[in-house]
């Protein structure tokens, strides 16, 4: 029997898309805009899944440590930059699930931020305190800031975020400071200080439009509020009467790495020591709810549309996650994912939610509509969990 050419012609085609994946060559033509990568802190190992389909599709090693560790992506969302607590900055290429290049920058390290032109990458580091800024195509040095203050002492670097026009904002933990470090020429980075904003800001979140940072304080009440486009302004302190009075609660964990929420005019920011969420109006920047939840609150995220917010909690309640209806600011939903829930990330649009649950060795995936329970994905020791739609998000 002779097949007919075009049959051949179509085995051909599909052979050459489908052999460069099974020769470690070019891979098949796909989008990345529903890839995202999984942080397995246990085995120094990101895997790379399709929230498309639910599913695991590759699996990099050789990342170092990975607790705390955290995902910015590339403009085209094709490289993974990943930031571990050990120092490394690694480059993942996610579609070949190849490792281009890993760097030991610092000693500890504690997230990062690519610049709104997609040229450079910052690392914030614990240790030497300070700011290192690295080409993205290479990951060659381009500048080194460190985060001297008082009498040359060096402070550590939190809560760093981007900022339009290639400029990264961030907290100094030590020296209680929120700097803005200019890099649209790397080679004469200038920084801007501000001083005595609250003792040991924590963390820093900057508003979807990039206009507001705030800086949570761990060395006492209320929350450090800057306005990047009238900087001159200062900072000022919102919320600075919450927990005035009251006793606190033992904290179990710290949030890092931008765990609260903005939703529609509103922001969610889990209240540290209490179990309540807090929620200020961000044109008054004025308290206006405290939601009681079931534990100490860790990571408050927002589904893309702002109607729920996700939330986690601190040890001993780290099993749950509740669901918060913005709409009446009420709890709607109580999940049990698994034991040590560390991280949530919504899909780009909203309609699934992936949970980590690290001593369960597993990532469980619900429907946002109706709460059910999708996919269940084997993973080792799972935190955070970083989706490619972060790739054109200021502040991700």
């Amino acid at each position: 029997m002779t097949i007919p050419k075009t049959i051949l012609f179509g085995w051909w085609m599909l052979l050459s898309l489908l052999l460069p994946l099974a020769w470690g060559g070019e891979p098949a033509l796909r989008g990345t805009g529903d890839l995202g990568v999984i942080i397995e802190r246990g085995a120094g190992r990101i895997l790379i899944v399709d929230t498309s389909g639910n599913n695991v599709i590759g699996r990099v090693d050789g990342l170092g440590d990975l607790s705390h560790a955290s995902v910015v992506f590339s403009r085209d969302q094709r490289y993974a930059y990943v930031f571990g607590r050990d120092g490394g900055l690694s480059k993942v290429d996610i579609l070949r699930g190849a490792l281009e290049k890993r760097i030991v920058q610092g000693g500890n390290s504690i997230g990062g931020a690519i610049s709104q032109d997609g040229r450079l990458v910052a690392v914030a580091n614990y240790e030497p305190g300070g700011l290192k800024v690295f080409a993205a195509d290479t990951l060659e040095p381009v500048a080194d800031i460190p985060a001297t203050y008082g009498d040359g002492k060096l402070s550590k670097v939190v809560g760093i975020a981007d900022l339009p026009g290639d400029r990264f904002i961030y907290s100094l933990f030590d020296a209680d400071q929120i700097w803005i470090a200019d890099l649209h020429d790397p080679k004469s980075p200038k920084v801007e200080k501000f001083n005595g904003i609250g003792r040991a800001p924590y963390d820093g979140l900057v508003t979807p439009d990039g206009r507001y940072y705030l800086a949570g304080l761990f060395g006492e009440d209320g929350i450090a509020l800057l306005d990047t486009w009238q900087p001159q302004q200062g900072t000022q302190r919102i919320l600075a009467s919450y927990g005035q009075g009251e006793e606190k609660l033992p904290v179990y964990k710290m949030p890092h790495l931008r765990g609260w929420a903005v939703a529609g005019h509103q922001v969610y920011l889990p209240a540290i020591g209490h179990h309540e969420v807090l929620v200020a109006d961000t044109l008054s920047w004025k308290e206006t709810a405290r939601i009681p939840v079931r534990g100490q609150p860790v990571f408050v995220v927002a589904r893309p549309d702002g109607r729920q917010v996700w939330v986690n909690f601190a040890f001993p309640d780290n099993g749950f996650v509740q669901v918060i209806d913005t709409l009446t600011d009420r709890i709607i939903q109580t999940l049990e994912p698994g034991k040590a829930v560390l991280h949530l990330e919504f899909t780009p649009r909203g309609e699934a939610v992936w949970v980590s649950a690290r001593d369960d060795n597993r990532v469980v995936v619900y429907d946002t509509a109706n709460f059910a329970k999708l996919a269940e994905l084997p993973a080792a020791s799972p935190s955070g969990i970083f989706f490619t739609s972060r790739a054109h998000r200021i502040g991700f």
